[in-house]
């Protein structure tokens, strides 16, 4: 039994956080797990930042409600969904994920979630687990899962290391670079053939 598992931000909808630092015009939000491996460091500066400013999750919200996919994502989800069983592992949050998955046909979401006080602001996260990505990815395989994975991060590594096939997709040259036994694509075709060639 094959299982594929993708990331969400960078490999099929764009980067949340940055989208909004660009619409705010907060530069220092546009940093991603790209920038620093540790989530629970860059979420806390991230919710510092929102505070001074005095923003709150319908700031966000609003901002999602303008993204689409990246172009061909939804594409490729469905052929690949119409080939194997696949699944998101995102460290984004139910509350951002919700009208991407719309736009995406709904597929399988497996996030975290914000804590969210009555006024709107964001007030702190909650995470599914420790290292989300590869624990799903362990826990998955011991259920008899063979897991194939692909992502853009540094968070995604662990999950794309551990299966029986895992690739890089549109990462940052230093990544790429730290990561050289891990194939590389940067588009959805080259990517499908991959992966279509690790189900066997």
């Amino acid at each position: 039994m094959n299982l594929v598992c993708l990331d969400l931000e960078g490999v099929l909808v764009p980067e949340i956080w940055i989208a909004f630092a660009r619409e705010t015009g907060i530069p220092e939000l546009e940093r991603t797990t790209r920038d620093e491996p540790d989530y629970d460091k860059l979420m806390a500066y991230r919710l510092d930042i929102l505070r001074e400013h005095g923003l709150g999750l319908k700031e966000i919200q609003e901002t999602i409600a303008r993204i689409d996919p990246l172009p061909g994502a939804k594409e490729f989800l469905d052929e690949l969904r119409a080939t194997t069983q696949a699944i998101i592992i995102s460290d984004t949050f139910t509350q951002f994920a919700m009208p991407l998955m719309a736009k995406l046909g709904w597929p399988t979401l497996f996030c975290n979630e914000l804590e969210v006080a009555e006024s709107g602001e964001i007030t702190g996260f909650r995470m599914r687990c420790e290292q989300s990505k590869l624990t799903t990815v362990r826990a998955l395989q011991s259920c008899g899962f063979d897991t194939i994975a692909a992502g853009d991060s540094f968070n995604d590594l662990g999950m794309i290391k551990a299966g029986k096939a895992g690739f890089l997709f549109k990462s940052p040259d230093s990544i790429k670079a730290d990561n050289p036994e891990l194939p590389a694509f940067d588009e959805y075709d080259d990517l499908l053939a991959a992966i279509k060639e690790a189900l066997g």
